[in-house]
């Protein structure tokens, strides 16, 4: 394999909303480059990067693919991503560990909330940008609407560098501002295109933005903004020896035009990232934490290796491939490095290069290259690998949080334990996959960014486990209390022909106010009961709290008081003073006015203005309250506060009533009384379950 400095490398993703073409974009470069004959398609499950069975099947990239080819000179790594922001986990890690992002866009749909995301995601990590607006053969494509929308949420500097000449059916025309000159493609799929000196309305226009392009790059630089003046301009080797650095400070972000399906505009497209795409030496140092956890650079000239592991992935024959950046140092075969977050050697085995499932063997690679190591013992995704004495951590993605949760319902038994492992190994796997036993309500929990991404992990764990089961609505912590105060007075008294059991306890219970849970206390005086058994009601209590006494939630927000009683020289004893507690707190709580709290989950909502209404209306159908609306990256957010019983497949609804242009966040808020109808329905049903759970 033909070996490249760390300048000659441009690693970049390709990102988006779902379905701009970044999979045929991915396939059009490797066309024109070589790597492939021909263009595959999507409807044929016939491209490099879609490679997985679920791909295929669905139409719709699950996985992020890494891709490489050569282009005048330099290796190109990129790497295509899915589009959901169901599998947003895979745009992020690409996004970690590439040097600028390839923004595509569609040309009829415009910035949609994907393009938002990806855009916020890359400068969070302080990567330039280049965009594509692709698709541009395709029925209503509009370049210059979408132009506009571009600068209006991204700024002025959006700067167009190559212009469709007739965008639509048949489009194979690009007009070219670097070189002024009109591109003619064949659209055969060959990215083949003769060229010719731009002539008549379009000379005058190009001439325009040619020279509103040379001040944008002057003004990235101070000695060429200076010869600019002294100059009234700037020569063809000074301007383009500053796209570089006008790119890197974003003085200049490139806009193209492409036809991926049929290969039109991705040549110049690559001939522009060749020459002055961003390269590892652009980011010549990341900064980590050492075995301290202090703060500290690695330089990429730093002889130790250290390595970022940016996504890990089961794959058939081949087991746990581990898909991984380097950052100083070189990666070598054979090599013992150290997991500074497992504290752990892992030895190197196999090194490749990829291209969807084809890969090639090498056996290094250097500083600022991207490749894949199979079978390591215990590495996973967001794992430093570096030379042992050099521990250092390189931080990890923040992923956003789960906003669907299903539970999980086994349909045989004994099959627990596999379970357990397939969870544990999917979520090591995918990050924003996450799951919960949750001994409360008896369910295991699963998690995820929306109804695709558990259908994904769901087949992963039936496949690869070979287990069966069903997705079922999680239960909801509900909460039980009470509204008014109340006392009782419970004697407990047993004999069975020996030693007895007795135990008399006086309770009183009051409310308290919302989130200050349990209160136990004792105002005894005297000697009617003997403070030794204090603990033994306080025992009884707690055991009645948690079961519950309504619908079997847990009891909170309440202050008991076992203020006197009565007992026995020889039959009480802890158990009876135990089972008294629990009985008189049962019998103070049902005259006590209880009621059931339900959870409040906090609600936002980001949704374009023409979707507005459908969600609002659709928050009021779940017995929503709107705390306030605001505008953010050309979207409306709403604020609101929804009942989690409510919420169950929210995601999929709102993708559904939006054409999939909103997203939602939610988290838990607070808890506040339930409505009398639907208090009711949830005794009922818990009063069902109880019985069928008994009589079985």
């Amino acid at each position: 394999m033909k070996e490249y400095t760390s300048a000659d490398i441009r690693n970049f993703a390709i990102v988006g909303h779902a379905t701009c073409g970044k999979t045929m974009l991915s396939e059009a470069m490797l066309a024109c480059s070589g790597a492939i004959g021909r263009l595959g398609s999507i409807a044929n499950g016939t491209t490099v990067s879609d490679y997985h069975e679920a791909e295929q099947r669905r139409k719709t990239s699950i996985h992020a693919s890494l891709l490489h080819t050569e282009w005048l000179g330099k290796k190109f790594n990129l790497i295509d991503t899915p589009g959901y922001l169901d599998f947003i986990s895979e745009a992020l890690g690409a996004l970690r560990v590439c040097d600028f992002a390839l923004v595509v866009v569609h040309p009829v749909d415009g910035v949609s909330l994907g393009t938002n995301q990806v855009w916020k995601y890359a400068t969070g990590f302080d990567l330039p940008k280049m965009i594509v607006v692709n698709m541009l053969d395709k029925e209503h494509a509009n370049f210059d609407t979408v132009l506009e929308q571009l600068r209006e949420r991204f700024g002025p500097k959006v700067f167009p560098i190559t212009l469709p000449l007739n965008p639509g059916p048949g489009f194979n025309r690009v007009l070219d501002v670097v070189r002024s000159d009109v591109l003619t493609y064949q659209t055969d799929g060959s990215g083949k295109y003769v060229e010719e000196p731009v002539t008549g309305e379009w000379a005058e226009k190009v001439k325009a933005l040619h020279q509103e392009l040379v001040e944008h790059i002057a003004e990235s630089d101070d000695a060429l903004l200076e010869k600019f003046f002294a100059q009234g301009g700037l020569s063809d080797d000074e301007w383009r020896a500053g796209v570089h650095t006008a790119v890197q400070k974003q003085e200049i972000i490139p806009v193209f035009c492409t036809a991926a399906e049929t290969n039109v505009g991705v040549a110049r497209l690559m001939d522009f990232i060749a020459r002055h795409g961003s390269s590892p030496v652009d980011r010549a140092k990341v900064g980590a934490l050492d075995g301290n956890g202090s703060p500290v650079d690695v330089p990429m000239t730093s002889p130790h290796t250290v390595l970022y592991v940016f996504k890990t992935l089961n794959e058939e024959h081949l087991g746990e491939v581990s898909f991984f950046r380097v950052y100083s140092g070189s990666a070598r075969v054979g090599s013992e490095l150290f997991n500074s977050d497992r504290n752990m050697s892992e030895r190197i085995g196999q090194i490749f290069t990829l291209n969807g499932k084809t890969r090639q063997n090498v056996n290094s690679l250097i500083a600022g290259d991207l490749g894949a190591v199979v079978k390591l013992r215990d590495t996973h995704t967001g794992n430093t690998l570096c030379t042992p004495g050099f521990n250092v951590k390189l931080p990890k993605v923040q992923f956003p949080k789960p906003n669907i949760h299903a539970a999980l319902k086994l349909k045989a038994k004994g099959e627990e334990d596999k379970v357990a492992q397939g969870l544990a190994a999917l979520h090591e796997e995918d990050p924003t996959f996450v799951y919960q036993v949750d001994s409360e309500l008896h369910q295991t929990v699963m998690s995820g960014q929306g109804e695709l991404h558990l259908q994904v992990i769901s087949e992963r764990l039936r496949n690869r486990y070979k287990v069966d089961f069903d997705l079922i609505a999680p239960k909801i912590r509900f909460r039980e209390t009470i509204k008014a105060k109340a006392d009782s007075k419970y004697r407990h008294k047993k004999q069975t022909g020996g030693a007895g059991q007795f135990a008399e306890v006086w309770m009183r219970i009051e409310p308290k106010s919302r989130g200050t849970g349990v209160d136990f206390t004792q105002s005894l005086v005297g000697q009617n009961v003997d403070r030794v058994f204090v603990p033994s009601v306080e025992k009884g209590v707690n055991s009645a709290c948690n079961e519950g006494i309504l619908a079997g939630y847990r009891v909170v927000d309440l202050k008991i008081d076992f203020y006197d009683g009565k007992m026995h020289p020889v039959d009480s004893k802890d158990i009876a003073f135990q089972i008294a507690g629990k009985e008189a707190f049962r019998e103070a709580f049902l005259n006590a006015r209880p009621c059931l709290l339900e959870p409040i989950h906090l609600v936002e909502i980001r949704v374009p203005d023409d979707g507005m209404g459908a969600v609002i209306g659709d928050l009021s159908s779940r017995r929503g309250k709107i705390l306030g609306m605001d505008t953010n990256d050309g979207l409306q957010v709403i604020k609101a506060q929804v009942p989690a019983a409510e919420l169950y497949q929210y995601s999929t609804v709102l993708r559904s009533l939006t054409g999939g242009r909103a997203a939602h966040t939610e988290e838990f808020d607070h808890y506040e009384e339930m409505p009398k109808e639907l208090e009711q329905k949830v005794i009922a049903e818990s009063k069902k379950a109880r019985e069928a759970k008994e009589a079985a």
